[in-house]
């Protein structure tokens, strides 16, 4: 009997996994953005000394586990399983940032709902016994993500309002047994949720059908209710999906506007940085989660939060065949304390 699987789409940990150290890497654009002063690093340029955006993906991926394996003071063969993936076709990014460590690996794709993903199924391995200390990571990158799903950059193409920018960045969860804290005491696993949205411009649209399903869900299954978290925080649904999200959240009787808010508008300033929507990627809530909101966890600002981390699982190939976009989400909650 799954003892520890309540209502219907969440987990309650009996020994519940600590998030020892968290380390978050962005580009030069996140790093003039609102959370600037959170990042652990800021690199200097896209390329960061490689000679393609990919390969600076993956370095971004390598430096981000070295960074959060030295906060965390352990080594690599201290290490269980590193759980990520990326963007990119096949996890690349992810598969050829890690393939030096040595760490046994499980690849993931979630799209940007990805580090959620990570830190469910890390938190699964760590309260079954499997493992005592996980790395969730992931990562995205602006360059690489337009080349793969929209347009070359080389055309200057014009972008849609409701457009989002792909963040450049990599974050990383290193998850324990050490019953330290801050503590991850449920997760809610996300399903597929497809309301017919086919525009790539339009990610938050597609995506927050999700999240306001697994928000509802979460506290279905748990029986609390909004107050009890000083946050809920999505990610990535930018200033549109967050409206929507609200707005659906609203029609089924939650009332979140004091306590909501979205990585993706987080991240960015977007009046004096043109990132019209706001940020997206699996680097969004990533990097805004190890960096802004772990650090305000740790400082006793935040208590408890529901990370919500969202997806859409689109392609290249599902938007030439005219497919619309299915969405995603998966919520953490994560407290400070067991009390």
């Amino acid at each position: 009997m799954a003892e520890r699987h309540i209502g219907k789409q969440t987990v309650i940990f009996k020994n519940p996994p600590s998030i020892k150290a968290t380390a978050s890497i962005v580009g030069p654009k996140e790093g003039k953005g609102a959370l600037r002063q959170s990042f652990d690093y800021i690199i200097p340029d896209e390329l960061w000394g490689e000679d393609s955006w990919e390969k600076a993906e993956s370095k971004l991926v390598r430096e981000t586990l070295s960074k959060v394996l030295q906060k965390g003071s352990l080594s690599n063969d201290q290490i269980e399983y590193v759980l990520g993936g990326d963007l990119l076709n096949q996890c690349i990014a992810a598969n050829y940032g890690l393939r030096e460590t040595d760490i046994p690996f499980f690849g993931l794709y979630g799209a940007c709902s990805t580090m959620a993903e990570s830190m469910s199924l890390g938190s699964m391995l760590i309260d079954g016994g499997y493992a005592d200390n996980v790395v969730c990571m992931t990562s995205s990158h602006f360059c690489s993500a337009e080349r793969q799903f929209r347009y070359p950059l080389e055309l200057g193409s014009q972008r849609a309002p409701t457009s989002q920018w792909t963040v450049t960045g990599s974050g990383a969860a290193l998850l324990t047994s050490d019953q330290t804290g801050p503590y991850i005491r449920y997760v809610t696993t996300g399903k597929i949720n497809d309301m017919g949205i086919s525009d790539v411009n339009n990610m938050g649209a597609a995506m927050a059908p999700a999240a306001a399903d697994t928000i509802l869900t979460h506290f279905a299954d748990t029986g609390l209710t909004p107050d009890y978290y000083d946050l809920i925080v999505t990610g990535d649904l930018g200033k549109v999906g967050k409206k929507i999200c609200l707005d659906l959240l609203n029609m089924n009787g939650i009332d979140l506007e004091n306590r909501f808010n979205d990585c993706g508008v987080m991240i960015f300033n977007t009046k004096d940085q043109d990132t019209h929507s706001g940020g997206s990627g699996c680097g969004c809530s990533a990097t805004v989660f190890a960096g802004h909101l772990y650090k305000e966890m740790m400082k006793g600002n935040l208590k408890r939060v529901l990370f919500v981390a969202t997806g859409a699982l689109m392609s290249p190939i599902s938007t030439q065949q005219k497919e619309s976009i299915p969405g995603i989400a998966h919520a953490v909650s994560i407290h400070r304390s067991l009390d």
